[in-house]
């Protein structure tokens, strides 16, 4: 199976597993700019299972709409661990939904810098208070970065549903 395919099956497993079980979700987007809500409401009956998604691109919205502390920005970068598991959580709060996912990277071609290259990407996803994150480094041009990112942290959430008490 090429990874395209795959990415559209564990997609496709999550839309699934959303509507069985009842569940919504949301996104929160900085690197990705709004392309994971564009993947899920891509697909007739989104509504049945997506509440919304916050473009987080800066980081007054990181603060001010999902609740990241100034003091985390400041010490780990807006592309941090810490942060990003903010902007999931944040998210889940905002807009009132079951599991969420969340993207903070450097999609470039600028931007990058020893420590954090282009393409560097942490994503998180929440499921019940329970929080996953992990650090992701894309190749390619922007576009490419950003459409990597978007179908990793989709495949991230379906994963963990999947690990999650309730399996497919």
């Amino acid at each position: 199976m090429d990874e395209n395919h795959t990415a559209e099956h564990s997609i496709e497993k999550l839309r699934e597993f959303l509507l069985a079980n009842k569940l919504t979700m949301s996104t929160a987007e900085s690197c990705t700019g709004g392309n994971i809500a564009h993947i899920i409401t891509s697909a007739a009956g989104s509504s049945a299972y997506f509440t919304g998604a916050i473009v987080a691109y800066s980081n007054s919205v990181k603060r001010n709409i999902l609740k990241v502390s100034q003091d985390d920005i400041d010490n780990y970068g807006a592309v941090s661990r810490q942060v990003v598991e903010q902007m999931v959580q944040g998210a889940i709060t905002a807009l009132g939904c079951d599991c969420a996912v969340a993207t903070s990277g450097i999609a470039g071609p600028t931007g990058g810098t020893l420590e954090k290259p282009v393409g560097t990407v942490w994503i998180a996803c929440a499921y019940k208070n329970n929080i996953t994150s992990e650090l992701f480094c894309f190749n390619g041009d922007r576009a490419s970065i950003i459409q990597q990112a978007s179908v990793s942290a989709l495949v991230l959430l379906q994963k963990k549903l999947q690990l999650s008490q309730i399996s497919f």
